[in-house]
């Protein structure tokens, strides 16, 4: 394979479609937001849909592709067709197959499930496979062609210079604080940090709970429960449920705080993780996602078993018992994003492989 990659697109033709299928925004959304920001200026491309795109211009329908991937480039290559869903895999063998379009197909995946019948032929349609992780990997019905971890953008989510001041700015209460974010629902393990903070916080005067994100219609009695127990405990003033915030303040709210938890019962990735760390927080992690891989355990944070509420409790008093450690760990997770998951370097891994299979 090269590992040559040109800082620039090196022809006026496309040679690279990305799906966009979801209406709805999701992790998988962020994902490739976030890697075609850098993919753009390495490779000509284009995205197969219209949503949450903030250049129109990278546009172009299924109809459009069909039309263009009719001939190859003018190399005699084929273009790349990127799916990251099973729709996306449905949308390419129509491409290639039914509409003959001269496309290379490929697939990244980050479930942690048994894969269905279907979705197995799907993949094995597939020119080339991708793994998010190497426990993804695991799941696949054969093994990738390549495994590529997701980064993040360091440069956007920093660590606070001081986050205690940082902290204190932003309003909420206590000293330092500690926090969960992204939808609030109990796959999410929102229930075992708030537990925890109740157990925990008479111990730790100083802290602080933030339980960040938006709360669904049919998870409303859950957070109303979790605020209940919160208030039964003298804490309602300690824990805060903010709901969703306008996406350009969660940088802020990372940056500010001292220890974040991911709890999920399962993710595909997790990017909250390394979002976490970029941004100079220690980090408490289940065995979900890609978590075990990315979180050094007494280094970065800890890692737990999933569900279980009593590990969850003894790790965040370990943690919460030395604001010095706790500081150390952010600086070691932001070294750590910083050297192994930067996003620039999942584009830049992405694209060198995909001019390997042109």
């Amino acid at each position: 394979m090269n590992n040559h990659v040109s800082s620039k697109p090196q022809s006026g033709e496309v040679e690279l479609i990305i799906g966009n299928s979801n209406s709805n925004f999701s992790g998988v959304t962020s994902t490739m937001l976030q890697v075609m920001s850098y993919q753009k200026e390495l490779i000509n491309l284009r995205i197969m849909g219209t949503h949450f795109l903030p250049e129109p211009a990278l546009a172009i329908s299924f109809w459009q592709t069909a039309k263009m991937c009719r001939t190859p480039l003018k190399n005699g290559k084929w273009r790349i067709f990127h799916a990251r869903r099973v729709d996306e895999m449905i949308q390419g063998i129509l491409l290639k197959y039914l509409f003959r379009a001269k496309i290379i197909l490929v697939f990244s995946s980050a479930a942690q499930r048994k894969r269905s019948g279907s979705t197995v032929w799907l993949t094995r349609k597939m020119d080339a496979v991708i793994a998010v992780s190497k426990r993804s990997a695991g799941f696949l019905c054969d093994p990738p062609d390549l495994v590529n971890p997701h980064g993040v953008q360091v440069n956007d989510y920093l660590p606070a210079k001081d986050k205690q001041q940082a902290w204190t700015e932003l309003g909420f209460g206590g000293k330092y604080g500690i926090g969960i974010l992204g939808r609030v629902r109990k796959q999410k393990g929102v229930h075992l940090f708030v537990e925890a903070c109740i157990q925990l916080f008479d111990k730790y005067p100083d802290y602080h709970c933030v339980v960040v994100g938006a709360i669904s219609l049919s998870n409303k009695e859950f957070v109303e429960q979790l605020k209940a127990k919160a208030a039964q405990a003298n804490m309602a003033d300690r824990i805060t449920f903010t709901g969703e915030l306008p996406f350009e303040q969660i940088p802020t709210i990372f940056s500010a705080l001292s220890l974040v938890t991911a709890l999920s019962d399962n993710e595909g990735f997790g990017l909250t993780v390394l979002e976490a760390m970029s941004s100079g927080a220690a980090v408490l992690a289940t065995e979900a996602g890609a978590w075990e891989e990315i979180v050094r355990p007494a280094v970065d944070g800890y890692i737990v078993p999933v569900n279980d509420q009593q590990a969850v409790i003894e790790k965040m008093d370990l943690m919460l018992s030395s604001p010095e450690k706790l500081t150390q760990m952010g600086i070691e997770g932001r070294k750590r994003v910083e050297a192994s998951y930067r996003v620039e370097d999942e584009a830049t891994r992405l694209i060198t492989f995909f001019r390997s299979l042109q």
